[in-house]
């Protein structure tokens, strides 16, 4: 069984791992520690640089780097990775398509007591709407350590979305497991309804399937760890063989994972939808476990949703 850690920990530990490529630079925006870039500055101390707390600055030098050749991966909470430097990511990254990944840690809820403001709620909406940026969530450490080398591998802009919570081990005990950017994973079979979840959801969709499992509800379970590109197929398929759809995200339900797969859904196969993530408000300062009960991110929350899905049909 894998470690249950936070992807945060699991991604520090990867990227230490597979940093050994002398083209890979490290960037870190004064938070080492948090990030866990703390590894792989203490293995490859030459390669890796704290800009301090100038994230635009970060971003900017990191763009400089890849423009000779190089894999550049800039780090800072969620909140900064994807609000304070929008402008250079946007502008200084993805219009001239370089090869820069964007990390941001301690994303959604979970960041817990830290409150409202340090709790990036939009963030994989901010970055899925710029043109030619690829979309990572991973949901264990299993797979963010997968999907650190295949981000590693892949040439051009990235967001990586990190969580800062332990979080249970899930992909690891799935049969022929693999991860490929840009295509999604059944973890459970079903016929009646599908949840497609990514994040630290996963692990509750899981646990919805029980849940929906034991009223004789099956319950198919996709996990959605690359939000663009999107995995059309996989969602197709499952909007054909199940006939309902509940998306699990803890992200603000206007333009992530929910939005996302309602564009496929919209354009191909209309089918009953329902959505679990935060209605379109702001956070508070509370446990992680309070705030994912508070704002419905729970198995109970999924499997009804699930169940309103299934008497849509």
């Amino acid at each position: 069984m894998g470690e249950n850690i936070s992807t945060r920990v699991a991604y520090g530990r990867a990227l230490a791992e597979f940093g050994a490529d002398e083209n890979i630079y490290v960037f870190d925006a004064d938070l080492k520690k948090c990030t866990m870039t703390l590894y792989f500055s203490e293995k490859y101390p030459e390669r890796f640089y704290n800009i301090g707390i100038a994230e635009a600055n970060m971003v900017d030098v990191a763009a400089g780097f890849a423009t000779c050749g190089a894999t550049a991966l800039v780090h800072t909470f969620a909140i900064f990775a994807a609000g304070r430097v929008y402008d250079q990511v946007r502008n200084n990254v993805c219009y001239p398509g370089l090869n820069v990944k964007v990390v941001g840690s301690h994303a959604g809820l979970t960041v817990g007591e830290d409150g409202a403001t340090h709790q990036a709620l939009e963030d994989i909406s901010l970055m899925r709407t710029i043109p030619g940026m690829t979309v990572i969530v991973p949901c264990d450490a299993n797979e963010t350590r997968l999907a650190t080398k295949a981000m590693l591998d892949f040439q051009g802009p990235c967001y990586f979305r990190t969580g800062r919570p332990a979080v249970e081990c899930v992909t690891d005990t799935i049969e022929n497991y693999s991860f490929e950017i840009g295509k999604g994973v059944q973890l459970k079979d079903g016929k009646d309804v599908t949840i497609i979840a990514c994040g630290l959801m996963v692990q509750e969709a899981l646990k919805a399937q029980k849940l929906l499992e034991a009223e004789g509800i099956s319950a198919r379970v996709i996990d959605m760890h690359t939000i663009k590109p999107i995995d059309r197929d996989i969602i197709l398929k499952a909007a054909e063989e199940t006939g309902a759809i509940v998306t699990a995200e803890e992200h603000n339900v206007i333009g992530g994972l929910g939005a996302a797969v309602a564009e496929v859904l919209v354009q191909n196969k209309s089918i009953p939808t329902e959505f679990v993530g935060v209605q379109d408000t702001f956070g508070h300062s509370a446990s992680p476990a309070e705030l994912l009960k508070h704002y419905g991110l729970t198995p109970e929350n999924i499997a009804e949703k699930a169940k309103k899905a299934i008497s849509r049909k």
